[in-house]
């Protein structure tokens, strides 16, 4: 491709993201407003977890079906499924309804989150890798600014409700952009789809996945249910395995994964817990214990997106002198850096702290998910691309999903204790916000302690899910590099 092709790919592709990015910074944003309208905060996660359960499972879909039938056409189906469950998520008028509707976004989801990565590892080598996806990192960084400044005034103006509706032209915009931005003529041949295959994998994704959105919501994980649900996915994960084996097209070839790979996968899936981790509380204490609206949390957690993508710029230069395993130990130790003021904030916490905080997060996190990609881009030849894209894209979404609900659990069972503590016997954890939900005599300061004692527990998890990420990224062995890039007929 010649590089005002390749200009015009970057924009498409920001597109895309930004189309994803917007949805999550404004959804993320707007949770404290919806839940107090729709009376959920108990549900809080499963918003987010439903959301990621269906990107789990089509994640691998669309990677292979990416490999078959081309990034393009993959692209747009997904992007099209997206818009549609935006304009329902707008309709919603409870929780219930909005948690069904956001398992509908999420399938599309499961495209964007994939095949622009995917196509990001066809066309540029490893050297120039590091500085696309910090350019399509700023898409973040963008969405972050516009995310809370929209949102606000749609919520301040408008409803909660138009944070969904807005996604729609912009979609159809997206669609059409990309549609004439990128040409692309995949090999034309006939393909068996894996259907036993996509079967058993979705099943045993949802009966797995059952097991921290139900744990999430009575908070408690160990029981005979959960049981159950644990050895029919492990069994079906066996058959799955098996069946891929003898598979013509697998939908998840498993010669794509190699030992270095692997600690790369596994140690991805845990990061992206941490990282949704802080998506999601750091704004509920911006909010909910200090007081901000969705405008100045927002603002306050752009530094993040900023040092995320400055710091991605370098990375594919750096991969290829240093190596890929120094790198993600760095970004490790910064990471861990960065989440120890976690345990210390409270309501009095200047803005400027929370600033710094989320200053360094934003340089640790940012090497580690970037650098995981690269590395796992380089690892195959195109054709198998698609399929290894997705395998991390999985990974990351069962992480995201798994952490939520956990940290979920957590979050509730704290709110518990801390009430218990403060002898407050008479609550509704779904509406919190509400005095007159509590016992007599009950103040906002006993609210907003219990509420930073939750968050701070959270942030010990964090950080010792970052523990477990650095001991792996010290035992990983160092992933080959190479700066080979196999161009897709276009």
């Amino acid at each position: 491709m010649s590089r005002s092709e390749k200009n015009k790919l970057i924009i498409a592709l920001s597109l895309a993201m930004f189309l994803a990015a917007i949805e999550s910074t404004i959804v993320t944003l707007a949770i404290p407003t919806i839940v107090k309208d729709l009376r959920g905060f108990d549900l809080i996660s499963h918003v987010f977890s439903v959301y990621l359960l269906t990107s789990a499972i089509t994640t691998p879909i669309y990677g292979k079906m990416s490999d078959l039938y081309g990034r393009k056409r993959t692209l747009i189906v997904g992007i099209s499924i997206f818009i549609g469950g935006c304009a329902l998520c707008g309709f919603s008028r409870n929780m219930v309804m909005l948690i069904a509707f956001r398992a509908v976004q999420g399938i599309g989801a499961g495209s964007i989150f994939t095949v622009p990565m995917t196509i990001v590892g066809d066309v540029f080598p490893l050297s120039e890798r590091g500085k696309i996806q910090g350019a399509l990192s700023m898409v973040w960084g963008i969405a972050g600014l516009i995310g809370p400044v929209l949102g606000g005034l749609l919520i301040d103006f408008l409803s909660w409700h138009w944070i969904f509706f807005i996604n729609v032209p912009f979609g159809i915009l997206t669609l059409y952009i990309f549609q004439t931005s990128y040409n692309e003529s995949p090999t034309k041949s006939r393909h068996r789809i894996d259907l036993p295959g996509i079967a058993l994998l979705s099943v045993a994704m949802i009966a797995f996945l059952s097991i921290f959105i139900f744990g999430s919501e009575d908070g408690f994980l160990l029981s005979t249910r959960n049981v159950v649900l644990f050895v029919i996915s492990m069994t079906l994960l066996v058959l799955f395995y098996h069946l891929e084996k003898r598979a013509v097209e697998p939908i998840v070839p498993f010669n794509v994964l190699t030992r270095s790979s692997i600690f790369v996968n596994v140690i991805a899936m845990m990061f992206s817990a941490i990282l949704i981790g802080v998506d999601v509380y750091t704004p509920i204490f911006l909010q909910n214990v200090q007081g901000h609206g969705p405008l100045i949390a927002g603002l306050l957690l752009l530094p993040m997106t900023i040092t995320w993508t400055l710091v991605s710029i370098p990375l594919g230069k750096l991969v290829i002198r240093f190596g890929g395993k120094p790198v993600v130990l760095v970004g490790m130790v910064v990471t861990l850096i960065s989440l120890l003021p976690l345990l210390m904030i409270v309501s009095g916490t200047s803005m400027a702290f929370i600033i710094a905080m989320v200053l360094v997060m934003g340089v640790g996190m940012g090497t580690c998910v970037t650098t995981q990609t690269m590395l796992i881009q380089s690892s195959v030849e195109y054709e198998k691309r698609g399929s290894a894209v997705a395998v991390i894209s999985l990974l990351r979404t069962l992480g995201q999903t798994i952490g939520i609900s956990v940290f979920g659990v957590v979050f509730n069972a704290s709110i518990r204790g801390g009430f218990t503590r403060e002898g407050i016997s008479s609550y509704d954890l779904g509406n919190l916000y509400e005095l007159s939900s509590y016992s007599e005599g009950v103040s906002w300061d006993q609210i907003v302690a219990v509420l930073t004692s939750a968050v701070h527990l959270v942030g010990s998890v964090l950080i010792g899910l970052v523990i477990v990420c650095l001991i792996l990224s010290l035992l990983m062995p160092r992933p080959p590099i190479s700066e080979r890039t196999e161009q897709p007929t276009t």
